[in-house]
């Protein structure tokens, strides 16, 4: 049984749950049926197990090192990199004009899920080149993307992205760095960004990092904020790299997690001028910055579901494999000893785990199957409002995940036992891993914020309005069912609760009291939206069931999954809903004074 997928689960989510084979055939994925994605996720599968996944471990106990002001790593990293790169996936999602294969999105998601469970630490310096590239795509002039894009989509060069700064942290309101004009159409970039995964490493030719920075006469705030494009070396008109672009390296942070990843402090303007293009217009630069930061945040919450995953794969392995103890009806010690599987404590936590990975999972597919649908639809209003749906779900992409898929690893590390804990085992790199994912990209509480303050608002509440619809057939079919009924009946309570509570928050004019308990909306709002996405999951496997497949133990897996979900998770998720209606203002009137008297 593999450890970094379970390709059963992702069929039923791609094709039964969100109908992939519909979209394939048509517009931009006319090239693709069935079988060219299972090749696609077959090759995926064979280098993540062969190339990344033997490499974690080691990747995790020698993390790179800050020598000489340079980086150090276990070289081996290179050549997964590079394979990764040959089989054409760095491009995968790119249209056919720059070189890529049109992929559907949440087939990428299916792919980039592999390697990110087989080697998080690895698959970062990957990733984040793909977002880098991404922008660089969408924001930037024809002459920057012929001269940096397709290096990059080759993987020869990788990207970043540099945002924060150590006086400023999550405000970028306050960031400091600079970018002086030239007078040839380039800029000085001048400053120091803190936190930057990837900002060097020794694998690849160039790194392009992509700089928040202000210009001489920019507004305070955000409104002044730019972007530049700035290269560890000069580029030439020929795109030739040249020398060093005065871009150092002051350090390196060492993170409880991921440690395969560096993360930097860098220095732009040092010992000489750190050239860099503008991307886009001046002071647009945090609006085309979210083009890579609102696929970083899904790819955040894709990493922390298969993190989530990982660990659950092998506990339940381990489960079904390591003796001890005995039946509650059986305690004599002649008796053999059972699986541990055999005992319902250890059957509620892996049942804990596949309900929230699994909810994870098709949360993210979910999100993907949103974005496949607006690049196939066929006029400008289907495309913004599945847009609109894809912000107001953002936040809840990478934070639900961030937060339960962490659970999942920690209850992975229990059924180990005193084995979890220790390095012979790989959950508690899992659950190290996957505890980053919560600040990455923004955290629980700065997402919390986004949704409550400003997305659910948006466009008047119309984003919330096409979610209800998405969720109605759901609800309305779930209601002929004589075992699904009463969970259609508490997701629509949930989702009244929900409501209820928006208009609440909408009503209060003391700003700082209507957003004191956003992260618990956001709590709340996440599960009622996994609960949704699970009775998805329920009908499709009670049809199955109903037509005598014969995979009955997976379908039936799925209907105890969805029961416990509504019948452990959901409540929970109406009484936190339920505080934030109320405006309790506990957290916000404590002052700094009584923490310690």
């Amino acid at each position: 049984m593999s450890t970094i997928v379970n390709r059963r689960d992702l069929a039923f989510f791609l094709y039964e749950v969100f109908g992939l084979e519909q979209m394939l055939g048509q517009g931009d994925y006319a090239e693709f049926d069935r079988e060219t994605i299972e090749a696609v996720l077959d090759t995926a599968e064979q280098i993540a197990t062969e190339r990344f996944e033997p490499l974690a471990a080691a990747l995790d106990a020698d993390e790179p090192r800050f020598v000489d002001g340079a980086v150090e790593m276990m070289p081996e990293i290179k050549p997964a990199l590079d394979a990764f790169s040959e089989a054409g996936l760095i491009a995968a999602g790119f249209d056919a004009e720059v070189g890529g294969m049109q992929l559907p999105f949440v087939a990428q998601h299916a792919m980039s899920g592999m390697f990110t469970c087989a080697n998080n630490a690895a698959t970062n310096y990957l990733f984040l080149t793909t977002a880098n590239a991404n922008m660089l795509n969408t924001c930037a002039s024809e002459e920057l993307k012929a001269r940096f894009l397709p290096p990059m989509l080759e993987g020869r060069w990788y990207g970043t992205m540099c945002l924060s700064e150590t006086q400023a942290g999550s405000s970028l309101a306050d960031i400091r760095t600079t970018a002086t004009p030239r007078g040839d159409g380039t800029y000085a970039v001048a400053g120091s960004k803190m936190w930057i995964s990837g900002g060097e490493q020794p694998m690849s030719e160039n790194i392009v990092h992509m700089v928040l920075a202000r210009t001489p006469d920019a507004p305070p705030g955000v409104r002044g904020i730019s972007l530049f494009l700035v290269p560890k070396y000069r580029v030439d008109d020929a795109g030739n790299v040249g020398e060093k672009n005065h871009i150092a390296l002051a350090g390196l942070n060492h993170k409880m997690g991921q440690r395969g990843t560096t993360n930097c402090l860098l220095e732009f303007g040092d010992g000489g001028e750190s050239i860099g293009w503008l991307v886009g217009r001046e002071n647009e630069g945090l609006k085309n910055m979210f083009h890579m930061m609102n696929e970083a945040r899904i790819g955040v919450g894709l990493g922390a579901v298969m993190c989530g995953l990982g660990g659950y794969l092998y506990s339940l392995k381990y489960a079904q494999e390591r003796l001890q103890g005995r039946p509650a009806s059986d305690k004599s010690p002649e008796s053999p000893q059972v699986p541990i599987i055999r005992h319902a404590d250890v059957r509620r936590m892996l049942l804990a785990q596949k309900a929230w990975v699994e909810g994870g999972q098709a949360l993210i597919y979910y999100c993907g199957t949103l974005q496949d649908r607006e690049r196939l639809a066929g006029d400008d209003d289907t495309r913004d409002q599945l847009n609109l749906l894809l912000e107001l779900l953002t936040p809840v992409a990478k934070s639900w995940p961030s937060e339960y898929c962490l659970e999942a690893n920690k209850l992975a590390i229990q059924v180990l036992g005193g084995y979890g804990y220790t390095r012979d085992y790989p959950v508690e790199r899992y659950y190290r891993d996957n505890r980053l994912n919560h600040i990455h990209e923004g955290t629980w509480g700065i997402q919390g914020l986004d949704i409550l303050g400003r997305k659910v608002r948006l466009a008047g509440g119309a984003a919330l309005e096409l979610l209800a619809a998405e969720m109605q057939p759901t609800l309305e079919v779930a209601r002929g069912s004589d075992t699904l009924s009463a969970h259609a009946d508490a997701l629509a309570a949930a989702w009244q609760q929900v409501q209820q509570t928006v208009a609440a928050v909408a009503g209060c004019e003391d700003r700082e009291r209507a957003l004191a308990n956003a992260t618990s909306f956001l709590d709340g709002f996440g599960h009622v939206i996994v609960s949704w996405l699970w009775l998805r999951q329920a009908l499709v496997a009670e049809a199955a069931l109903a037509e005598n497949n014969k995979d009955t133990a997976f379908y039936e897996g799925k209907l105890k999954a969805c029961r416990y979900f509504f019948r452990y998770e959901l409540p929970v998720a109406i009484t936190r809903l339920a505080l934030v209606e109320t405006l309790d203002d506990t957290c916000l009137t404590i002052e700094p004074t009584q923490f310690t008297g």
